[in-house]
C-alpha cells in the first residue's frame, strides 16, 4: 500500500520522534492556544510595538514575488498556508473531493527567550476526504511547534512537515511538481502533483487586497489545474486516483479588521483549462465587507475583480447536527460590472462537509467539493470555504 497504512510496528527512533513531537505538540496547544486561534484564522492585530513581542512585516503592494523562493515559508510573517483541494477519480466510483492544509504561524513570543522549546513557530495541517457514499468527511489534524526536524516550514522552496505529515516541491519554476504525505489510520494521502499552467497572481500582481486599509492584505498566488495521481486510503481499502487540483499558497501579518467575522472562498478549476477564485469578507450581519477574484481564460487573459465587482448570493442552506452551525453550502456569485457580468452557481457534492478542527487551528468551518454550472450547464469543479459561521475568527 505505498506506505498508506502500515500494520508493523513503528521503529524506535520513530516512537522517540512521536513521544516528543507529542509533547511539543501538547505544550504547544496548552499554552499558546489564543495564538494558535488568532493566526491561522487570520484575526490578526496590528503588529506589537513592545519590545518583548515580535513586530510583524506589512504586506506591501508592489514587492514583487520571486520563485522558487517564494514557494518557500515566510517566517517572519504572523500567517501562511499552502492549501491543496481538488477533485479525484478512482475507476468507475464516484468522484471524491480532498483537502489538505499546512499552516504555520509565528505567535507573539518574545524574541529573546532563550530556550530551544519556545514556541516561536508553530504547524498545523489538515487532512479532509468527501465521498458521496459516506456524506460525511473523513478527516484528520495535527499540531505542533516547529523544531528539532520533528516539524517545521523550510524557507527557499515548498518543504512543510509535521512528524511523518509533509508537502514538498520540486522541479523547475513553471514545472512544479509536488509530493503530499499523509498516512494514518483514519485517513491516508499519497499524492503527487504536476503542473501544467503557469502560476496564477492575484490582486495585483500578488499583492491581495482584504480590506480598505492598506496593510489588510496578503501575499497569494494558485497553482491551478495540477495534474494528480496517486492513492488515498480510508474505510478499510486503498484506491489509486487520478485527477484535477487548485493549490493556494498566502502569507501575511493582517486580514481582517476588528469589524469582520469570516470570509466565503472559492477556487475553481474550469473544464476548458480556465481557472476561478473569488472571496468576500463577512461583517457580522453577513453583508460584504471587501471582495476580490480572478479569473484567467483558457487562453492565458486574466481580470481582476474588484472589491465593487464581486457578489455572492446564498441560495440554499444547510444546517449542521453536531455543532448547530448554519453554512450557506448553494452559492451564486457574480463578477463583473453591470453589463458584462459573469453569474456562476456552485452546488455541493454532499451537504455535510463540516470541519471541527478546534483541537488544531481552534475554529469550526465548512470546507467542500462544489460543481460549478453557468446557465444549468457545468463549466468547472473545485471548493467552497465558509469561514466564520460557527464563531467570529477572533483573537
Amino acid at each position: 500500500m505505498s506506505g498508506l497504512i502500515s500494520k508493523r510496528m513503528p521503529r524506535p527512533n520513530r516512537i522517540r520522534r512521536r513521544l516528543l513531537a507529542g509533547l511539543l505538540a501538547g505544550s504547544a496547544a496548552s499554552s499558546v492556544t489564543a495564538s494558535v486561534t488568532a493566526s491561522v484564522a487570520a484575526r490578526v492585530a496590528t503588529p506589537a510595538k513592545d519590545s518583548n513581542r515580535p513586530e510583524y512585516p506589512v504586506v506591501k503592494r508592489g514587492v514583487p514575488l520571486r520563485f522558487p523562493q517564494d514557494h518557500g515559508a515566510h517566517p517572519d510573517y504572523r500567517t501562511e498556508w499552502w492549501y491543496v483541494t481538488g477533485w479525484l477519480q478512482s475507476g468507475t466510483d464516484a468522484a471524491l473531493g480532498f483537502q489538505i492544509t499546512f499552516f504555520r504561524s509565528r505567535p507573539q513570543i518574545d524574541p529573546r527567550n532563550p530556550s530551544r522549546f519556545a514556541a516561536r513557530e508553530l504547524v498545523l495541517a489538515h487532512s479532509a476526504l468527501s465521498d458521496p457514499k459516506l456524506r460525511t468527511l473523513v478527516h484528520d489534524q495535527r499540531t505542533a511547534r516547529a523544531g528539532f526536524e520533528l516539524a517545521g516550514a523550510r524557507t527557499g522552496d515548498t518543504e512543510v512537515w509535521i512528524d511523518d505529515w509533509r508537502l514538498s516541491r520540486s522541479g523547475a519554476d513553471g514545472n512544479s511538481r509536488y509530493l503530499a504525505s499523509l498516512p494514518g489510520s483514519r485517513l491516508a494521502l499519497d499524492l503527487a502533483f504536476a503542473s501544467t499552467q503557469p502560476i496564477l497572481l492575484h490582486g495585483d500582481a500578488g499583492f491581495s487586497q482584504k480590506g480598505p486599509r492598506p496593510q489588510q492584505a496578503s501575499y497569494y498566488y494558485t497553482q491551478p489545474q495540477l495534474a494528480v495521481s496517486g492513492k488515498v486510503a480510508y474505510d478499510g481499502r486503498a484506491r489509486e486516483v487520478t485527477g484535477r487540483a487548485w493549490l493556494d499558497h498566502e502569507w501575511s501579518s493582517e486580514i481582517l479588521g476588528s469589524d469582520a467575522t469570516g470570509w466565503d472562498w472559492i477556487g475553481i478549476n474550469l473544464d476548458d483549462g480556465g481557472a476561478l477564485m473569488a472571496f468576500r469578507i463577512r461583517d457580522r450581519a453577513g453583508r460584504s465587507l471587501w471582495a476580490g477574484g480572478s479569473w484567467r481564460e483558457r487562453g492565458g487573459k486574466t481580470r481582476d475583480f474588484g472589491a465593487a465587482s464581486v457578489l455572492f448570493t446564498a441560495l440554499r442552506s444547510w444546517r449542521s447536527a453536531r455543532t448547530g452551525t448554519t453554512y450557506p453550502v448553494a452559492m451564486r456569485v457574480e463578477l463583473g460590472a453591470s453589463g458584462s457580468r459573469e453569474t456562476i452557481e456552485l452546488s455541493p457534492l454532499f451537504d455535510d462537509q463540516e470541519l471541527d478542527a478546534r483541537s488544531s487551528t481552534g475554529i469550526v468551518y465548512w470546507e467542500g467539493a462544489v460543481i460549478a454550472t453557468r446557465d444549468g450547464r457545468r463549466i468547472g469543479s473545485g471548493y467552497l470555504e465558509l469561514t466564520g459561521y460557527h464563531s467570529p475568527l477572533a483573537l
